[in-house]
């Protein structure tokens, strides 16, 4: 295998890897150090604050979420000036392959950048202002990260690749403790309303870490928060690498009641790797993350959900955490990349 040169284009929310939540940030930084590891010159493009063995070029000096705070607007026009700065460096730069992570905002520019650009899909793509971005680049080479979110659009898919976490970084028990865990965003797809219910139905404690954003707020305080309790429905806020580690491994299971076409759902394999199993709506990419009565339960209500939770102790949690090492593993996501890479370099020549 011949070393490449890498540009790994992220967005500016979050420095890499991020400190709490953020599945796009900590992917390119998992992919970043593998590529590193095995051998590979990897240039990320970031912000202040970011942590990696690659060449980190600090576009921002911080991260723009805690810059610009609720201020949509001064966030949208940094973002374009964020995509200026990294093309200019990227267009004079010597690279093998560019890695954007950023999405549509570089499609437009790729036919000035003298190098050939792979995109990863990381977000849903049944909304109609990305259907409306992405068809006039559909010839463009790009990765979904599961089969299921490619069904709403008709693009070039180079290959699906699974996103990869870094296993060995979460603790694995056997032994778990009764309550039910939560963890993502409090926002309407993510179901933590349906996890709330699940938990009062069997009368278990519910553990919910998530993040509350700007867009979200008004939902968390109006449909969320009087349902906690503190007592049998306790919320964290948002929590780092330790908490939700910590959270996930003493869980009893992973409720992931999501009420949308998820792309993904890393939270889903950190869950397992903890040898934690997962209770997961049958929708968008949870049939790819989750074997049935193997890693958890793929259910379609709340009422059927309900009913998993007894069944959560046949789950075995070796075999959870053997799943997502061999499937979801940064070495697993690292090998996927490579292959794709090497193609499109091929085909540029």
């Amino acid at each position: 295998m011949r070393k490449l040169r890498v540009a790994m284009l992220v967005p500016f929310e979050e420095t890499v890897p991020p400190t709490k939540y953020g599945g796009t940030e900590l992917v390119a930084s998992n992919l970043s150090d593998g590529l590193v590891k095995q051998g590979h010159d990897v240039t990320l493009y970031s912000v202040g604050g970011s942590k990696t063995t690659a060449k980190l070029v600090k576009i921002f000096p911080g991260p723009l979420r805690a810059h610009t705070g609720s201020e949509l607007k001064a966030r949208e026009s940094l973002k374009f000036m964020g995509v200026g700065k990294v093309l200019t460096a990227v267009v004079k730069g010597k690279f093998d392959i560019v890695h954007n992570h950023i999405g549509w905002r570089i499609l437009p520019f790729t036919e000035i950048i003298p190098h050939p650009v792979v995109t990863t899909l990381h977000g849903p793509l049944d909304i109609s202002y990305q259907q409306l971005v992405y068809k006039p680049y559909a010839h463009s080479p790009f990765v979904s990260i599961s089969n299921n979110q490619r069904k709403p659009l008709k693009l070039n898919y180079a290959a699906t690749v699974y996103n990869g976490i870094r296993v060995d970084k979460f603790p694995y028990l056997e032994k778990k403790e009764d309550y039910l865990a939560f963890l993502g965003r409090m926002s309407p797809e993510k179901g933590p309303v349906q996890a709330i219910q699940v938990a009062k139905k069997t009368k278990r404690r519910l553990i919910m870490a998530a993040k509350v954003d700007q867009v979200d707020v008004k939902y968390f305080n109006e449909k969320v928060k009087p349902l906690i309790d503190g007592k049998q429905i306790k919320f964290l806020g948002e929590v780092d690498h330790t908490g939700k580690s910590k959270l996930l491994v003493h869980a009893a299971g992973l409720l992931a009641l999501i009420q949308w076409e998820e792309p993904f759902g890393l939270f889903m394999a950190e869950a397992n790797a903890c040898g934690t199993p997962v209770i997961a709506m049958a929708r968008g990419a949870a049939p790819e993350l989750i074997a049935h009565k193997k890693t958890g339960y793929l259910v379609h209500s709340t009422d059927e959900a309900a009913r998993m939770v007894s069944k959560l102790g046949l789950i075995k949690p070796k075999d959870c955490r053997a799943r997502a090492q061999a499937h979801f593993s940064v070495e697993a996501m690292v090998a996927g990349y490579v292959k794709v890479y090497e193609k499109l370099i091929r085909q540029w020549r």
